[in-house]
């Protein structure tokens, strides 16, 4: 049983078949970023999990994998797919360490996950699955690009500026990047600090508190393993109840609050689903988003629930009017 950093992906396991994105996608993440430097385009990134994740597969075969939507896109963007899947009989081992890496270093929690990038790598936007044609897709690619727009015309105005009034515009353009992704602008994040010693944007302090968080998530990540022992033995029995006791005694040890807390909720998801407890995934649903509303892991899980778990459920009603009927 897998968790971490993918514990995320638990709440998308289903049956397997695959989509991919097929022609027009690269998987060579350097060879994208010299063609991307090279045509002065942008980088749209998917992680998928092509043979086992029902959104992926959903989103590749309405979205991803229309030619209409490569064509349009590929005129802004450079398209690169960097999938995860169960069977990886069919990619060497230089391409699954490469894409290990990036899922580390971007730190994506669940799938699809699509990037928009600049050449350099340096993220942007970030979205996944969403319902709608190729044609809405694309205008809300278009939405995240503007971000991109008031980043460099802030970076722009740092470059003429000195001091604090620098520091501040570098801010400014920054707000406008995920997050999450901050990380990815080390030289700009060492050049407020310069210029801001005083940190009077707040940002070196704010850094400096994801630093610890992430300190704290690499120790939860050690503590993780003798979990995974756990869960492993009760499933190799059968004890569902004693899984579920596991993820729920840990989470009470650790006081894990807000993502981790979700993050090793979802593992629960996972465990119901092999025992196809549809119902009951949908009350651990329900406990996730509890923990944290906003949270963009609560907006996943419900959109989750809300698309694939209704489709289950439908399934499994069709199948019991089918054996009515026999």
């Amino acid at each position: 049983m897998k968790t971490a950093p993918l514990i995320a992906s638990a709440v998308l396991l289903s049956t397997s078949f695959s989509f991919a994105g097929g022609k027009g996608w690269m998987h060579d993440f350097e060879a994208a970023k010299k063609k991307a430097t090279e045509e002065k385009k942008d980088l749209l990134i998917d992680f998928t999990g092509s043979d086992w994740c029902p959104p992926c597969k959903d989103l590749s075969a309405r979205i991803l994998s229309q030619d209409s939507f490569k064509t349009a896109a590929g005129k802004n963007y450079i398209l690169v797919e960097l999938d995860f899947p169960n069977d990886k009989s069919g990619m060497t081992k230089e391409t699954i360490a490469q894409n290990d890496t990036l899922a580390a270093s971007y730190g994506i929690e669940g799938f699809p996950t699509i990037l928009l990038t600049d050449a350099q790598g340096r993220p942007f936007g970030q979205t996944g699955h969403r319902k709608g044609t190729p044609e809405q897709y694309l205008e809300h690619l278009a939405e995240l690009q503007t971000k991109k727009k008031t980043r460099d015309e802030e970076f722009a105005k740092a470059e003429k500026a000195e001091g604090v009034a620098k520091a501040k515009a570098l801010y400014a353009g920054l707000k406008n990047v995920p997050d999450n992704h901050l990380g990815h602008y080390k030289s700009v994040l060492e050049d407020i600090k310069r210029n801001d010693p005083n940190d009077s944007t707040g940002l070196i302090a704010a850094q400096e508190k994801k630093e610890e968080n992430a300190k704290a998530a690499a120790a939860l990540g050690e503590k993780m393993g003798g979990l995974e022992k756990g869960l492993t033995a009760a499933m190799e029995k059968g004890d569902v109840d004693q899984a579920l006791k596991l993820v729920d005694d840990f989470i009470k040890v650790e006081k894990l609050e807000n993502a981790q807390k979700q993050q090793v909720l979802s593992i629960k998801i996972k465990i119901l689903m092999e025992g196809d407890n549809i119902e009951a995934v949908e009350k651990v649903v329900d406990d996730i988003v509890a923990v944290d509303p906003t949270s963009e892991f609560s907006q996943q899980v419900k959109n989750f629930k809300e698309t694939q778990l209704q489709e289950i459920k439908k399934a499994r009603a069709n199948q019991e009017k089918t054996k009515e009927k026999e």
